[in-house]
């Protein structure tokens, strides 16, 4: 359907009084979020009974053993199989513990990779309509990206439009492509390059190694625990260097390439006489539309007609992020926010697409006066009002969503609005182009920053929150302590989030680093963690690296470089967290994945893969010792190449 699909009606659930301590309600704030803004808001959520991610994780408690240590098999019916007790203990097919946890494994790493590309694919489908005249009010603001992709792709024509529409079919290509290689992967240093071609993990195509994978996890297929889990680092090498890089680029070519620039975050972004409409999710299709058409004379009039001062727009998680970086819009907060963003009781709409959108969100809304649009097919969730996008009919669908929203505005329960105060600027937009022209035109000036030690290395600081660790607690703390080693952090997604409200993106933030990188903060006006992006723009994080290697005649495995996700959650981060030990950068997780029911998939992870891309996995759930894990690497990686 195109058109609105009308919402079941649904109750608002309520924590029954007689089970609210309100006594006990601050401390157990203080244990959920780390972050001012948001304990303010989930006092006053629990206060009013309203349920929320953390009593529903509480009612999990305590979790499956089978299912936690990746043990639980529900590949056939003849099963569903839990094995646990030693070597001899099998399942119905025979599978023991290494079969089925690589086959767990295996599957969430190609659901992530899935996850992503298919995100990228639609704005690769955005660019080929907008170059045929099918997507009314899109069009090439970065002709200067088009062009330098164009002549990657060896497709580059006299005419934009021309070039946009052979580029676009190029990269929709690779989805599924015969040639068996993916174009960026050519980004890499040619060490690099070959050390993945010789190991056998060189992706073929974007979708064929996903397919691969799925095929591998049936019953009676994959039963060597090596071979599948390479094959899941394979599958995320397509996505890193194809599905999402394809995303980000396209993105910066139809939105704008990100440039150097203030906004502010944390729910303080909320205003008390505007219409407020939260945009969640990861594609900027829709959400670019939005920040288009809120600005028009006759929808800012429509506001102030039903008694607001204008259109306020703040953005959530990932599609949040690629606006904060590219348009300025204020981010209300991170995954954990998201129903804190509704029980503020200021808000007017909640418009979402895909990707870390909870589906107890109408549940939430129903108990105040906001609407819930989703608007993917692909994502559609009972309770909500539905409005397909897609990049034909998106300007008259965004209009319609726009006007729901301002004529909700009257609807407001006025005394039960909550807007904390003070939101925290952030300076943000640092994408590879932005630094390369901050520091005059080349990588070169952070290279020889990096040799002579005044940088001692950087960490790519990235993922979502995850109930299990106090919210932002693990982002923000590794990342002071990371600063203050003198090491440069640079962040994606929920973990840039959090730095930013913590104040980390804040030029005054170097007083927090160590003497060497706050001395280079302060003589460049940047701060000491650098906001990248939304979660897929982790893809910038592998054109920086690949790019700082070339320049130094390294393999990327060579640099004094690492990744982290303190508080991941979702297949996405096991996907993302694989394509960077793909591609030669360590990485050190916070939680720790569904494995340890194998010792030997654990081994090969943290182990096994060193000595085959130099890179391997770490899982540290204590940020302190984690940035001592990462300071060390950093070290290793410098002693490596004598510097």
């Amino acid at each position: 359907m195109s058109g609105k699909e009308e919402k079941n009606k649904l109750d608002c659930i309520k924590v029954p009084p007689d089970k609210i301590n309100k006594e006990e309600i601050p401390s157990i704030v203080e244990e959920r979020t780390s972050e001012r803004t948001a304990q303010e808001v989930l006092k006053k959520t629990m206060e009013e009974g309203i349920q929320t991610v953390w009593e529903r994780f509480e009612k999990q408690q305590p979790s499956c053993k089978f299912c936690a240590t990746g043990v639980s098999c529900q590949r056939c019916a003849m099963g569903p199989c839990r094995i646990m007790g030693g070597e001899k203990v099998r399942g119905v097919c025979g599978a023991d513990a290494d079969i089925i946890v690589s086959r767990n494994l295996l599957s969430w790493m190609a659901t992530g990779a899935a996850a992503h590309s298919d995100h990228g694919r639609e704005v690769a489908e955005t660019l080929l309509q907008t170059a045929r005249g099918k997507a009314p009010g899109y069009g090439i603001t970065d002709n200067a990206k088009l062009n330098a992709l164009a002549e990657e792709y060896g497709v580059k024509t006299d005419d934009d439009k021309e070039t946009a529409e052979r580029l676009a079919i190029s990269m929709l290509e690779e989805f599924g492509t015969l040639k068996g290689s993916l174009k960026m992967m050519e980004r890499m240093p040619e060490g690099t390059f070959n050390l993945l071609e010789a190991s056998g993990l060189m992706p073929r195509s974007i979708d064929r190694e996903i397919v691969e994978a799925m095929h591998r996890v049936h019953m009676g297929v994959g039963a060597d625990y090596v071979d599948m889990v390479a094959h899941g680092v394979r599958a995320s090498l397509g996505d890193g260097w194809g599905g999402s890089m394809i995303g980000t680029e396209i993105s910066d070519v139809l939105f704008g390439t990100p440039t150097i620039g203030k906004s502010k975050v944390n729910l303080g972004v909320l205003k008390k006489d505007q219409v407020n409409i939260a945009l969640h999710g990861h594609n900027p299709v829709l959400s670019e539309m939005i920040v288009k058409l809120a600005a028009e004379p006759e929808l800012i009039q429509r506001a102030k007609d039903v008694g607001a001062e204008g259109i306020n727009l703040v953005g959530l998680c990932c599609t949040g992020n690629e606006l904060l970086m590219r348009k300025g819009v204020p981010q209300a907060g991170n995954h954990l926010s998201q129903e804190l963003v509704i029980t503020t009781g200021a808000l007017e709409a909640m418009i979402v697409d895909y990707q870390c959108i909870f589906p107890s969100l109408p549940y939430t809304a129903a108990c105040y006066h906001t609407k819930l649009m989703t608007t993917s097919p692909k994502a559609k969730i009972p309770g909500g009002d539905h409005y397909t996008v897609n990049p034909e009919n998106a300007f008259e669908q965004s209009k319609k969503m726009l006007e729901i929203a301002i004529d909700n505005y009257p609807n407001r329960m006025v005394e039960r609005i909550l807007i904390p105060e003070n939101p925290v600027e952030s300076i943000v937009g640092f994408s590879v182009e932005a630094l390369r022209s901050a520091l005059g035109g080349s990588l070169k000036p952070l290279l020889d920053l990096i040799i002579k030690g005044d940088i001692r290395g950087a960490v790519g600081v990235v993922g979502c929150n995850n109930p299990k660790i106090k919210q932002d607690h693990g982002h923000v703390t590794l990342a002071k302590e990371l600063i203050k080693r003198n090491i440069i952090v640079v962040e994606t997604g929920c973990a840039a989030v959090a730095c930013g409200e913590a104040g980390l993106m804040l030029p005054e933030a170097a007083d927090m680093a160590g003497d060497s990188l706050a001395a280079v903060c302060r003589s460049l006006g940047i701060p000491p963690v650098l906001h990248m992006g939304s979660c897929v723009d982790n893809t910038r994080i592998l054109v920086l690296a690949a790019e700082l290697a070339r320049l130094a005649g390294v393999r990327m495995d060579q640099l004094p470089v690492a990744g982290a996700a303190p508080e991941w959650y979702s297949p996405k981060a096991v996907a993302i967290g694989a394509y960077f030990v793909g591609s030669g950068i360590s990485v050190a997780l916070g939680v720790m994945p569904p494995i340890t029911g194998s010792p030997n998939v654990v081994n090969l992870l943290t182990e096994g893969f060193d000595g085959v891309v130099n890179a391997k996995f770490w899982v540290e759930p204590d940020p302190v010792k984690a940035a001592e894990i990462l300071a060390e690497h950093v070290e290793a990686k410098r002693s490596g190449l004598g510097i």
